[in-house]
């Protein structure tokens, strides 16, 4: 199974409706800051990749992005709506989902009841959320009863993914989500993550693999030091990306 490179869309400012728009974003832990007024413009249906070296930022803006850092100023908005006052649950009820480093299951129950939890948004039943994870996911069906954390990093991140499919995010969080996976894995992972862009979800993803993430994406940016260095399509930001791993 390959993945086939993403259409690049036309991304014309003027014209594209924004998914996603960052303006001035700075965020800090404790003293130190480390977002310095980050703006970004993410459009509607887009896959847009966040690169960059270790500690540059990436995970800190999408832990701003979705509630669990405060903004120190700026401003985050969701299509034309601001958001950057709203806590984590009620940015997920307005249609913001992530999945964290680390994929954000509950390892202690199993498969069943981690898709049990998904259907708590509202609206959703165990059988929908189910029949749609199942269909999606075969391999999740066989391991309904395991408990989470005791499935392979694949089959994890298969369920983290599921939360995605079933609650019909209007904008998507990926972090880092091929870690720990092997090629194949991370190939059909994609190959979902590109499906979801057409279905006109906003994706804003951070990959290690600077390759794999340039592929998805439709528009990428490097981040460097808490601010966006350069934004641009995959193939201009394959050679820029190339020369700050380098330097860093």
């Amino acid at each position: 199974m390959t993945v086939t490179p993403a259409p690049v869309p036309d991304l014309d400012s003027a014209t594209a409706s924004p998914g996603l728009t960052l303006r001035g974003v700075r965020a800090s832990y404790g003293r130190i800051e480390v977002l310095h007024g980050v703006d970004l413009t993410v459009p509607a249906g887009s896959v847009f990749a966040l690169l960059g070296p270790n500690g540059a930022g990436k995970s800190t803006l999408l832990k701003v992005i979705n509630g669990q850092l405060p903004a120190t100023a700026g401003e985050v908005v969701i299509g034309d709506r601001p958001v950057g006052r709203l806590s984590t649950e009620k940015l997920a009820r307005t249609g913001v989902c992530s999945i964290p480093e680390g994929r954000g299951i509950f390892p202690n129950l199993t498969v069943k009841e981690n898709l049990k939890i998904w259907t708590y948004r509202g609206g959703l039943s165990i059988k929908t959320v189910e029949e749609q994870t199942y269909a999606t996911f075969p391999r999740l069906s066989e391991r309904r009863k395991q408990l989470a954390g005791t499935m392979s990093g694949g089959e994890q991140q298969m369920l983290a993914i599921s939360r995605a499919l079933v609650t019909d995010p209007k904008v998507l969080l990926l972090d880092e989500l091929s870690m720990g996976l092997a090629p194949i894995i991370v190939t059909e992972l994609y190959e979902l993550v590109s499906a979801l862009a057409d279905q006109g979800k906003t994706i804003l993803l951070v990959e290690q693999f600077v390759t794999t993430a340039l592929l998805v994406a439709t528009q990428a940016a490097i981040m460097v030091q808490g601010k966006i260095e350069h934004v641009g399509t995959p193939d201009e930001m394959s050679t820029a990306a190339l020369s700050v791993y380098l330097s860093s």
